[in-house]
Formats: C-alpha cells, structure tokens, sequence
C-alpha cells in the first residue's frame, strides 16, 4: 500500500472448506478471537482473586473493582427487569456489556472492533429476539399472540414487522456506530500527514473508542433488557 492508501483493516486470512461450503478467516474472527482470549483470562484472574478473598476484611485493589461492577450490574438488571426477572438475566446481561465494551473498545489496541461487522451484532440481536419471544410467550401466553391483532387485526402485518424490526434495528444500530469511527480514524491515518497523527487522533480516539464504545453497549443492553421486560408484562415486573 502506499503512503497515502487508506486501509479500513478487512483482510482475509486463510479460506476453509468443510464439505461444499467455504468461508475465509478474516480480520473480525481473529480480533473476535483475540479479545474472547482476554476476557477468559479476565475471568480466570478474577475467579482466583474471589476464591482467595478473606470476606472478613474490606476488599482491596481488583476485587474492590470487581465487587463494584457486580454490585452494579445487579442493581441495573433490577431496577429495570424487577425482582422476577432479574436473577434469571443478571448474568448474561454483565456477559453481553462487558463483550461488547472489550469488542468497541478494541480499536484503542490496534485491533479493528469486531462489532463493526455486521456478522457479530446481527447474532447478538437475534439473540434479545428470541429471548423477547419466548419470555413474551411464557408470562403472557396467548395474550402474546392477542396483541399482534391489537388495536384491530387489520394492524397484525403492522405488528409482525415491528417485532422483527426490533433486532434489525438494534444490530444496525451497534454495527453503523461503530463502523462509522472505525472508517473515519481508518480516513484519518491515511490522508492525513504523519506530523499532524501525533497530536490531532488522541481526541478523536476519546471520542470514537471510549465515548461511543462505551455509550453503544450500554444502549444496547439497556434495550435488551427494556425490551425483554416490556415482553414478559406486568406479571413479571410484580
């Protein structure tokens, strides 16, 4: 590439074929890779951390860190999808923001974020979707199916396409954000002249990486939970 080539970091690194389907290794499996490495090691630390921690004594350094976020994570999960709800998805909803967060805030470490690709945020959506149907379902039965004709049934292809709309949008939503800093800093180190890189990317790179990373995973786990606690109804919410 020459100096002034503008490289947005999607490669294809080897094809693998098993049977008659074929697909390439690129870029986001191996930054997926990488920062699903770091978390296990992450949880591997920590876990060993609690394990040794003398609970007759304040917590100190990372367990204090630790204890924090559970602390509050548990507290979100609960203001938001009420006692009954809540300790069925306080852990996956620590799981998701945390994934997310490491994947957004990647690009700070010379990784591209792998939630710029479309590929990893339509998966983690369909995945709200199918928890939004079946709580929908289990604490409202067949008034789940009642409100797709509400207000008349002339409004049910209306409401099939707002429920399928639901993870379409949230997946746009994390994919477009994120994609949009990951081109405009790709933009940026290829045109501009290398003096000016020293100075002018650090504000751009608190922007783009820390401050939307941050903001979208917390978007979209507030939605996910939002969501799944507007399905389940008011017999969840009790």
């Amino acid at each position: 590439m020459g100096s002034n080539d503008v490289d947005f970091y999607i490669h294809g690194y080897k094809q693998v074929h098993i049977g008659d389907f074929s697909f390439w290794i690129t870029t986001s499996h191996v930054c997926l890779a990488i920062v699903m490495i770091v978390l296990i090691i992450f949880a591997i630390i920590a876990n060993r951390i609690i394990k040794k921690a003398d609970y007759t004594k304040a917590p100190t350094g990372l367990l204090n860190v630790i204890e924090l976020a559970v602390e509050t994570v548990d507290k979100l999960v609960l203001d938001n999808m009420g006692r009954k709800l809540a300790p069925g998805f306080r852990n996956y909803i620590g799981t998701i923001f945390l994934l997310l967060l490491t994947c957004n805030l990647s690009g700070l470490f010379g990784l591209r974020p792998p939630t710029a690709d479309y590929g990893v945020t339509l998966p983690l959506a369909l995945i709200t979707f199918v928890m939004i149907q079946y709580q929908g379902f289990k604490w409202q039965k067949f008034d789940k199916i009642k409100s797709l004709f509400e207000p008349f049934f002339l409004f049910l292809p209306v409401n099939i396409i707002s429920e399928f709309a639901t993870p379409i949008s949230m997946s746009l939503r994390l994919f477009a954000n994120i994609l949009s800093g990951t081109m405009m800093m790709a933009l940026i180190y290829g045109l501009l002249p290398k003096l000016i890189l020293f100075v002018w990317p650090a504000a751009l790179h608190a922007y783009l990486d820390v401050f939307s990373g941050c903001l979208q995973a917390y978007v979209f786990t507030m939605l996910t939970m939002v969501f799944v606690a507007n399905a389940a109804g008011d017999k969840a919410m009790e």
